[in-house]
């Protein structure tokens, strides 16, 4: 073979390599306008998305962050900036204050699990308990998880709905479900 023939063959083969693992990536969804690499963890992840600035706020004023990058696995069930607005007026810059750590710490593990629940596994526990299943999480709240058609919902302790919006984005350290409200415990 010539040279410039081996060439085109590398070039070839180099573009169809990154064509292929360009694809393992192209699984999960893009979140607030960002990839979410698999390769990265939740934390990584979650600082791209436009979506998510008031929840990342969050966690570094809750003193999560490394907790968050820690190996896991979790399940993490984000809430979006328009989740949070939804709450009454003041209260995110309340939480946000230094006095009410414990309170915000207290709201957002609440929306960990300890575990890498994909959609298919909830999904399954859901069918498994005749429709609902209870979702304990990391802060010790317990919520019930159902399916509304092909929909994820999420009830709180207080009879608060969320709705995952976005389910299965795979981290390195577990899984984010977007979803369109912020979920909260019984105070």
């Amino acid at each position: 073979m010539k040279l410039s023939t081996l060439r085109v063959v590398a070039v070839s083969a180099m573009l169809s390599a990154t064509a292929i693992s360009g694809a393992a990536f192209a699984e999960n969804p893009m979140v607030g306008g960002a990839p979410m690499l698999e390769t990265k963890d939740i934390i990584d992840n979650a600082v791209n998305s436009a979506d998510h600035t008031t929840l990342v706020a969050a966690v570094k004023a809750a003193g999560l962050v490394e907790t968050l990058k820690g190996a896991g696995p979790f399940t993490v069930f984000a809430p979006t900036n328009a989740a949070f607005e939804k709450l009454p007026a003041g209260t995110v810059d309340n939480l946000l204050k230094p006095e009410n750590k414990e309170q915000l710490a207290k709201i957002l593990t609440c929306h960990v699990v300890a575990a890498n629940a994909l959609s298919t596994a909830i999904s399954k526990m859901v069918a498994d308990d005749g429709g609902a299943h209870p979702v304990k999480t990391v802060g010790g709240c317990v919520w019930t998880a159902k399916y509304e058609g092909d929909k994820i919902t999420l009830t709180d302790e207080n009879g608060g709905v969320a709705n995952v919006t976005i389910a299965d984005v795979v981290q390195s350290n577990g899984v984010i479900h977007v979803i369109d409200a912020v979920l909260l415990p019984k105070m």
